[in-house]
């Protein structure tokens, strides 16, 4: 089976409130096989991610984080992940930063985009999502398709 060249992978749990919006936000790229992007679930993170990147020339990640906005809500596009000594960001094992520097030191993949979406209280066994956060997703979703675009066409997009 051919993979495509580019991978936006969403991380959380769905069930544990706003530890889901990087699934959320994954989903909706799900079925775009032809336009050379593959979504995958990425579950809830951690070093399962590493072998889901390899054979990808461009990954976006895309998981809520907390401590990487001022709001409950906030995106922010993270060209070089989050530092190693902020752990707050992490919601599991490892944190995304210590993922994507593994993933580039082996190798694994050229580029490697993160999407955080700043979350609050992630609760246990809910669905509920803070409004803050739902809104968020539709930004994350927006920054991702940004991102799509300029690896489609870096030239255009160099100025």
């Amino acid at each position: 089976m051919k993979k495509n060249r580019i991978a936006i992978i969403g991380c959380g749990n769905p069930f544990m409130g706003d530890d889901g919006a990087g699934i959320l936000v994954m989903q909706y790229f799900e079925g775009r096989d032809a336009a050379g992007i593959d979504a995958i679930d990425g579950g809830s993170g951690g070093m399962g991610l590493i072998p889901l990147m390899e054979g990808y020339e461009k990954v976006v990640i895309v998981d809520a984080m907390q401590g990487i906005g001022d709001h409950i809500g906030d995106v922010r596009v993270l060209k070089v992940p989050p530092s190693w000594d902020l752990p707050i960001c992490a919601l599991h094992d490892i944190g995304i930063g210590e993922v994507v520097a593994i993933a580039r030191e082996l190798g694994y993949v050229a580029e490697i985009v993160v999407v955080g979406i700043e979350v609050g209280e992630i609760r246990a066994f809910s669905q509920e999502m803070d409004q803050a956060v739902k809104a968020a997703i539709e930004v994350a979703r927006q920054e991702i398709e940004m991102i799509l675009r300029d690896w489609a066409d870096p030239v255009d997009n160099v100025s």
